[in-house]
């Protein structure tokens, strides 16, 4: 299933460029807002990877299951990458919308301090010694429970970022690519997810066959 899906996610990527292309312009800021349609994806998947190692960080607490250990640390590099690709093409839209490249809103603030903590998880893993893996647990839980703030930071407090009804009420031309795009991320979300869990789960054997061969 692996191949047919990297397949299809390829020939996706290929074609949601000419998708985005085509959908219409926002009467404002033009070409500009054609940023959304890969900002919003990479935000959507930040939060849900966040979610995703928060929960396998969980289950790791609770049953110390390796397995779920590996799916919290693949998950949270994965919150590093789509966390970047939010941070760099939102102030290049923010530019255009607000005239400034960032600002210190409510929102970006909290989406800036969820990708710290998705860092500190992997710094502490890779650096942190006995019981790092407990706790970077930890840290993936206090990532997991910044996740709704982000989410409902705009609807509660006054803040520039566009509010969470803007998505449902897009034409049905931009929705259409919106959510083509969308899932394009998806897929290369969970294509990338499988790999690096394969990845850390012949690591572990690696580790335990040198371990066989010191004995």
């Amino acid at each position: 299933m692996f191949l047919p899906a990297l397949i299809v996610a390829a020939a996706m990527f290929a074609f949601a460029p000419v998708y985005v292309a085509r959908a219409p312009f926002e009467s404002t800021m033009g070409l500009v807002q054609k940023i959304f349609y890969f900002h919003f994806p990479s935000a959507i998947l930040m939060l849900t990877s966040a979610i995703v190692s928060g929960i396998s960080s969980a289950w790791f607490l609770a049953k110390k299951r390796p397995s779920a250990d590996r799916l919290a640390s693949a998950a949270a590099e994965l919150t590093v990458l789509f966390g970047l690709l939010t941070l760099v093409t939102g102030p290049l839209w923010a530019r255009k919308a607000w005239g400034v490249w960032w600002a210190w809103d409510v929102r970006l603030t909290s989406s800036l301090m969820g990708w710290m903590v998705a860092w500190a998880y992997l710094l502490v893993r890779k650096y942190g010694g006995p019981g790092s893996d407990k706790l970077a647990a930890g840290l993936a839980l206090f990532g997991m429970a910044n996740v709704p703030f982000v989410y409902i930071s705009v609807n509660y407090w006054r803040t520039i970022h566009p509010k969470t009804s803007v998505v449902p009420t897009l034409p049905a031309d931009m929705g259409a690519a919106l959510w083509f795009s969308f899932t394009c991320f998806l897929l290369l979300f969970i294509l990338l997810l499988r790999v690096r869990v394969h990845l850390e789960e012949q690591r572990a054997k690696l580790d335990t066959l040198y371990l066989s061969l010191d004995d």
